[in-house]
This record gives structure tokens, C-alpha cells and sequence, in this order.
């Protein structure tokens, strides 16, 4: 069985967008996501929410979500779990995982838009660098996963 860990901010939803869209509209506020709300209204990324569903049939994967904490809203911790529910349903609720470290956890495949920064460049497993040359979109990455 592989354990594979997806990251949500820039990965699953459209993080950087909206924190841009704030910022033209709000430019005194140095942090957009500290507004309630941001977080659960965040758009998924083209292709994602139909590639974890295609990972979550194979027998052979266990799919979390696996995103840090934003420590500017305490509220993103319900934000992302109810976004969590919105796109994936309950269940998948229980595959969802808020670390401020994304090292400390064991698995196979961790998709990131990061290379370090949260731990992730601490992860044991493959990290797989989503939205860089060789992993540009969900197309592309899923072609090429081991699995």
C-alpha cells in the first residue's frame, strides 16, 4: 500500500490567486488569509479534485490531505476541513491531516508546491513538486506517478 499526502494551498485550491485578489482590493491588509472565510472560498485547481478521486479508487493507495495551518486565522484549521468536506465529502475528512511540519509524517509520495519551507524537504518518501516544469499540472503529474 502507498501513503500519499497532497498538499491543499496551490496544489488542491487556487491559494496564491485569492491572496493576490485581496490584495488589489484590500492593500492594507498584509494578510488576506487572516479574513474568515478565505480558505473555505478557494477554488480548486484545474484537474485536482478529479485526480484524487481517481487516486482514492486505486486499491493499492491511501490518499491525505496534507496542508499546514495558516498561524494568521486561527479559523483556517475549520476552513480547510469544511473545504475538505465540500469538495471530497465527510469522509475524506478523516484523511486530513494540519502539520506545521510536513516532515514528521511517514509515507511514500508527498505533492507539494514547495520544495522545503513546511518540512517538506524532511519528508523520507519522494516529494514531488507540483507545479514546476516536470509536474506543471494534474495531467501531467498523474502520467508519471509510480503508481
Amino acid at each position: 500500500m502507498l501513503t500519499v499526502y497532497i498538499d491543499m494551498d496551490d496544489v488542491l485550491c487556487d491559494y496564491s490567486s485569492k491572496i493576490k485578489e485581496h490584495k488589489q482590493k484590500n492593500p492594507d491588509n498584509p494578510f488576506p488569509q487572516s479574513v474568515p472565510g478565505f480558505f473555505r472560498s478557494l477554488e480548486p485547481i484545474d484537474g485536482a479534485l478529479a485526480a484524487v478521486e481517481k487516486l482514492r479508487k486505486k486499491t493499492n493507495v491511501e490518499v491525505y490531505i496534507l496542508t499546514a495551518p495558516s498561524t494568521k486565522n486561527p479559523l483556517s484549521y475549520t476552513e480547510k476541513r469544511l473545504w475538505v468536506e465540500d469538495k471530497f465529502g465527510y469522509e475524506m475528512t478523516h484523511n486530513l491531516i494540519i502539520c506545521s511540519h510536513k516532515g514528521l509524517l511517514k509515507g511514500d509520495i508527498l505533492i507539494d508546491d514547495h520544495a522545503s519551507g513546511r518540512g517538506q524537504e524532511f519528508f523520507e518518501g519522494k516529494l514531488v513538486h507540483f507545479g514546476n516544469e516536470e509536474y506543471p499540472n494534474w495531467e501531467a503529474l498523474l502520467m508519471s506517478l509510480p503508481i
